[in-house]
């Protein structure tokens, strides 16, 4: 039977139990690509320009020839990727107890490219002719990525996690998660911490339209669990160099905060300790990065105390700073005031903060 074309709800749908071939060539796929796929480019980069330089210059036939020349010397070698990716797909399901005797079932793959055009019909031929079942996206990556921005406009129950730098706010989402509760983790989608320091150990930050992909995928999982909300930690719109998507920033917005109130002293140190760590250099160039509107007097001083060696010292100039920042955005909400659940925490303790913080969503759930 040939490649049938599917909807991306169909697509997405069968993505959890087969491979997804993105087809598309290397230098895309490592741009943005739905997330979980594999990359099983037809065309190199290179190659893709000279296909579609004939195509715009000369003719839709004089681009089909050259590519075909690409793909000719091709074929067994996608053959041989794709056996071993439903492999070791099989395997993955084994693993799991959830192996199928349905042997079709574990020799069907997903195929797309970027409009769903020539890229993954010609794939998908090849792969039908070899015996495995092939299904391809309709309108290819182009659709997803409009399915992508449509999660955002659509509503979902959210509480947001808040408190001033240095709440452990990421460590008590964790035990929310380890408890049960759903989370979107937007700094672990974004590899940082969302300050001028988030950067630090981390790894480099994907592309905006990547994020956006991995964050789709996450309120997906949402829309198709049984809660249907979830925490999620207050943050800046701008994570490092990413933006939240502004329909979802607007749901952020709006949503009720629990707030974390720990003293400062507590933040303070657990700041110093969980920063101190890194490069002395590499905090000074954070600092730099602030210095206008740290202000040039407090800049110099906090940078002072870090060639002393004094870190306490230096990050309690830094924590006012972020204090004063943070009140702003927080106090900046429309209908602050039905929205802010105030939590007071004495220390800094991920487990038992996670605690308080069910328990107010319960006391919350009763009176409402």
């Amino acid at each position: 039977m040939p490649a049938q074309k599917i909807t991306i709800e169909q697509f997405l749908g069968l993505s959890t139990q087969h491979p997804v071939l993105d087809v598309r060539s290397p230098g895309e796929y490592l741009h943005a690509h739905i997330p979980d796929a594999c990359s099983l480019p037809l065309f190199s980069d290179e190659e893709r320009k000279v296909v579609g330089t004939s195509y715009k210059q000369q003719s839709r036939q004089t681009a089909i020839k050259i590519g075909l020349d690409f793909f000719g010397v091709k074929m067994k070698k996608l053959v041989e990727e794709v056996e071993q990716l439903t492999a070791e797909k099989w395997l993955m399901k084994e693993k799991q107890n959830l192996k199928t005797n349905n042997q079709q079932s574990n020799n069907t793959v997903l195929v797309h490219c970027w409009r769903g055009g020539m890229r993954s019909a010609g794939v998908a031929w090849l792969l039908d002719l070899y015996g495995f079942k092939v299904y391809t996206l309709a309108g290819g990556y182009k659709a997803y990525r409009k399915w992508v921005r449509d999660q955002f406009e659509k509503p979902c129950q959210l509480t947001v996690l808040g408190g001033y730098t240095g709440s452990a706010k990421t460590g008590v989402l964790q035990q929310l998660k380890q408890a049960g509760s759903p989370i979107i983790d937007l700094e672990a989608l974004a590899h940082h911490k969302g300050s001028a320091f988030g950067a630090l150990g981390e790894p480099e930050q994907p592309s905006q339209e990547m994020f956006e992909n991995l964050l789709s995928q996450e309120l997906n999982y949402l829309k198709n669990s049984l809660t249907q909300y979830a925490f999620i930690e207050d943050e800046s719109q701008r994570i490092g160099l990413l933006k939240i998507p502004d329909p979802f920033w607007e749901t952020m917005r709006h949503s009720p905060i629990c707030f974390l109130d720990i003293p400062f002293e507590e933040r303070l140190l657990y700041l110093t300790a969980e920063y101190g760590k890194h490069e002395k250099e590499k905090l000074v160039n954070a600092i730099i990065r602030i210095k206008k509107r740290l202000g040039g007097l407090e800049t110099k001083t906090a940078l002072s105390f870090l060639v002393d060696d004094n870190y306490k010292e230096c990050f309690r100039i830094l924590l006012k700073y972020y204090d004063k920042w943070y009140s702003k955005g927080l106090y900046n909400r429309d209908n602050l005031d039905g929205l802010l659940i105030k939590i007071s925490c004495n220390t800094i303790d991920v487990k038992s903060n996670a605690e308080k913080v069910l328990d107010e969503m319960k006391k919350l759930l009763l009176r409402g």
